[in-house]
Formats: C-alpha cells, structure tokens, sequence
C-alpha cells in the first residue's frame, strides 16, 4: 500500500508571524486547493466544547480555516452534531448557544453555525457503510451529508473511552445524530429511570413499534417489542431514557471507524488536526484537566487514518508533563507502564482497533510521510 501524505507545521512563530498564517500555510501545502470548492457548501466538523471547559480549539483557529474555503470560492459552515448525553449540547438551540458562548458565532468566524443533527438530534440519513461489518447503515445528521466538501478540524487529545480523541472520533462519534451516537456506544436496547420520567409522552409518539407503555403515569419499554433504534432518547427532553448496554472499548472504535467512513465515502474530504492543549479526557466534559504532554503542532492530510497516526506516533515521543494526571499515574504505587501515554493516563482503554478497522475497511492507510512545511 502506498503512503499517505501527512504534513506537518511545528507551533515556532517568530515576530512577523502566527500560528494562523502557519495553518494556513500548512493546508494549502497539504492541498487543499486540489478541491474544486467554486459555491461548494463546505461541512467544516469541530467540537465548540462543552461550556467550562477550555481546552477546545480556540474559534480563531475556525476562522482561518473557512478563509482558506472562501478564497477558494467555497461557502463554509461550522458544524458538530448534538450530545447523546446530558449537558448544554444536547439540542440545538442549546448547542448554538453553547457555540457562542465559546466564541463560534459568524461575527467571529466569518460563517454560519449550523446544528448537523437538527433541532433535536432526529435529523439524520441511514448512510450505507461500504465493508462494514457492526454498522449496515450509519445514522449521520442530515447537514453534514447535504453538504458538497467535507473538512474535519480536530483537538488531538485523550479520551477515557477511545484512548485518544482526534479525526476519526471527530468525524464518526461526531457526525453521528443523538441515534447514532447511541448505535456506537451501546449494544443492545434502551430502558426507562423511572424516578426521572415526567410522563410527557414524548417518547411514544416516536416509536414504531408500539414498544412503549404507560403504567402509574410512567414510562416501559417492552424490550422484545423494541428494535433499539433509539428515537426515544432523542425526544426525551428528562433524561430518562438510557442504554444501559456499553459496548466493550474494540466495538466502540471499531464501529466509530464505520460511521468516520460513511461520512466521507465518495466525497471531497480533507483532515487537520491540532496537537494543542492535549489534556487527558474529552473536550465534552465542562471542565478539564492541565495538559498531559507538550504542545507538538499542527498536522494536516486527505487521509484521515494516517493522520491520527501520526498524531498519536508524535504524542508517544513526548515526554510526560511533570505535575500532569498522566505524571500522576506513573508515580502510583504498582505503577505497569504500558509504553502508550494514553493507555497510561486510562489502562482499560485502547486506540489501536479503530485505526487498524479503519485501514481494513479501506479508510485509510496507517503507513505515511510525514512532510515539514
């Protein structure tokens, strides 16, 4: 197999300079232009950050990136799909709000925001995934596959699910609508907190199966009735519906592959990832922790598996930040050094099946050049 192209800019701006115009310069080397975006609408997929939380890509970053698109006669959007889980996310008004609130709006990026998934998280397209062997079709919100190019901008960071969270987690767990994101997360088929159900009937209106009952004002699901297509989460405006079914670390990424595939599949695409703020967990959460390691750079590649390589190959090159969660980790007592800072930060997580799928499913490629500009 041929190697993918992955270009590489490190975060030195001298006097004159800027970590902006380095981005800039960075993916037009990569080759960005080679995209034909002449009134293109332009899908560009980033996580805004879950309020309190500060290590998500500063919106300047955004801004750079959609005048790039526009100079190439393309007609960017901001976007990122609702939460599965409770938080300031999980509907678009909220998720809008949540965007400004972190500095994404069209004053400060020069384009629109637009909630992929809809208003609650049920606007989505089942998209085929080609070689898929856990997804048939996955469930991604209909604006991201309405529009003609796609570029991901991703925060390379850890993950206590996935190992570590960069293109393909931004691109499948993050263009998957609120059904979507459940299909990879869990197994099997949503149950009812009863103490939490308001007896708004929201959820039986939208299921097909008539697996959904009342009994003393509260919610049942009749799980032989139900299908798990998850459309009663999605309505439930109490959080009272829950999978309680979590699929093991392997599925998970691997089926997060499948989504990342279905998105791109038979579209312009290209991928930029920041190895910034590379703080221990999730930009979901509303707070976060100090770094775990240095800053390294940005990367930039049409090929989306090489580029996640690349990022966690350089990350695995760093040295631990003293004082950090993985610093702290390595100074316990029984301490097994995994040889993986990811892994040492969260031990019962791994990274390597979702880049190994997603080169099996012909995503991409984990052999690569890495290319200083």
């Amino acid at each position: 197999m041929n190697k993918s192209k992955v270009y590489f800019t490190d975060l030195r701006a001298p006097v004159g300079t800027s970590q902006l115009t380095k981005l800039q310069r960075l993916i037009r080397s990569a080759g960005i232009g080679e995209i034909d975006m002449e009134k293109k609408l332009v899908a560009i997929k980033l996580h805004f950050g879950e309020p309190g939380n500060l290590t998500y890509l500063r919106p300047n970053y955004a801004k750079a990136v959609a005048d790039v698109v526009k100079e190439l006669g393309g007609v960017p959007f901001l976007t990122d799909c609702n939460t599965l889980y409770p938080g300031r996310r999980k509907n678009a008004l909220e998720h809008i709000e949540s965007a400004y609130e972190n500095g994404f709006s069209p004053f400060s990026t020069g384009c629109q925001v637009i909630i992929g998934d809809g208003l609650r998280g049920n606007d989505d397209v089942e998209v085929p995934v080609a070689g898929g062997e856990y997804v048939e079709k996955a469930k991604i919100g209909r604006a991201i596959m309405d529009a003609d190019v796609f570029i991901s901008l991703s925060h390379f960071k850890g993950h206590e699910q996935t190992g570590f969270g960069g293109a393909l987690k931004n691109i499948g767990m993050g263009c998957g609508s609120r059904r979507g994101k459940m299909e990879q997360h869990s197994g099997g088929k949503p149950v009812v907190k009863q103490k939490r159900c308001a007896g708004c009937r929201q959820c039986i209106k939208q299921c097909g199966q008539d697996a959904i009952s009342y009994d003393g004002g509260k919610a049942f699901i009749d799980q032989e009735k139900c299908v798990g297509c998850g459309r009663c989460i999605v309505v439930c405006n109490f959080d009272a519906i829950f999978n309680p079914n979590d699929c093991a670390c392997e599925q998970l990424n691997r089926k997060m592959a499948e989504y990342a595939k279905a998105v791109v599949d038979g579209r312009p695409q290209f991928h930029i990832s920041l190895v910034i703020d590379v703080s221990p967990y999730c930009d979901c959460h509303g707070d976060n922790d100090m770094a775990i390691l240095p800053d390294v750079g940005m990367f930039a590649s049409f090929d989306p598996v090489a580029l996640d390589q690349a990022c966690v190959d350089a990350c695995l090159r760093q040295q631990p930040i003293p004082g950090s969660l993985l610093d702290d980790r390595m100074h316990e007592e029984g301490f097994h050094d995994l040889h993986d800072h990811f892994r040492n930060v969260t031990p019962e997580c791994e990274w390597e099946s979702c880049l190994a799928h997603g080169e099996k499913i012909g995503l991409g490629s984990r052999t690569y050049e890495l290319i200083r500009v």
